[in-house]
């Protein structure tokens, strides 16, 4: 669907077309190197959103057409206000965090990266107004397409995070929807630990610590949990977790550490404690 369909009044959607005048703007959320991220008020149903206002000079100059193409072509610009931050801020602050918490976001995290496998996206996550997940940063996502699931193609450019990159990505290997699945490996340790397992001084240091898988469960991380995390960190991708060969997605919520969740509920039930305290805290 291109703007040209949707600029047509005869178009289903053509309702929903929304233009910049449109939006009554507020304070800056936040920068990126070629955008700045603003509230924005839709005048018309007077909800609120971030919108991402873009450098055009500066995209050409510095040669970043084929970031915004991407972050494009995986969602637009004007997306739901998430009025508390980064699930990474959250988990810097408040881990370690109980197994409640951590099984609570990581049961909405698996759920949303299964979504966006689903149309092809590997993939910052973000907290809405209740402390739910929102998935975003597609400037940095990888678009797949469908000829690029089988072993012999896929992304291979570095982007994201330097401690929760695959070791298949160090290696120059094709690169696919499994290295979510070891980064999600990653996000469960850190929640629970406090730390990232692959912490070192410099980016380098953390490469080396990644290929060589080399990190340290803490004495008391619950068994449960390092269970799961020691079948998501897996050098080999065709044997983690949560790849094709070892039952998809389905086999990591049959997991033990998720008994209990029912993922069909998972976005409907409340925050747990722990993150009722941040959101109470960011006010």
């Amino acid at each position: 669907m291109t703007v040209t369909d949707i600029d047509d009044p005869s178009h289903p959607l053509h309702h929903h077309r929304r233009t910049v005048a449109d939006f009554e703007y507020g304070d800056a959320l936040g920068e990126g190197s070629y955008s700045t991220v603003l509230i924005g008020r839709d005048k018309k149903t007077d909800k609120y959103y971030a919108i991402k206002k873009l450098d055009k000079a500066h995209i050409v100059k510095n040669d970043k057409v084929k970031y915004v193409m991407i972050e494009r072509d995986a969602l637009n610009y004007v997306i739901d206000l998430a009025p508390h931050g980064e699930l990474y801020t959250f988990i810097r602050k408040m881990a370690p965090l109980d197994m409640e918490t951590t099984r609570y976001y990581a049961s909405e995290i698996l759920l949303a990266v299964d979504h966006i496998h689903s149309k092809n996206v590997v993939h910052s996550i973000l907290l809405d107004d209740q402390m739910h997940i929102k998935i975003a940063d597609f400037g940095s996502a990888k678009l797949l397409s469908e000829d690029t699931t089988n072993t012999t193609s896929g992304a291979r450019s570095f982007v994201g995070t330097a401690e929760y990159v695959s070791p298949e990505l160090l290696r120059s290997d094709p690169t696919f929807k499994e290295a979510d699945w070891w980064a999600f490996g990653c996000v469960i340790f850190q929640m629970i630990s406090g730390r990232s397992p692959f912490k070192a001084a410099t980016d380098y240091l953390i490469f080396q610590k990644i290929k060589n898988l080399d990190y340290e469960f803490p004495e008391d991380f619950p068994p449960v949990a390092k269970d799961l995390v020691q079948k998501l960190l897996v050098l080999d991708a065709e044997k983690r977790l949560g790849s094709e060969a070892m039952g998809g997605i389905d086999a990591i919520k049959k997991h033990p550490f998720f008994d209990g969740v029912n993922f069909d509920q998972v976005f409907e039930k409340p925050a747990p404690p722990r993150a009722q305290q941040y959101m109470e805290d960011w006010k």
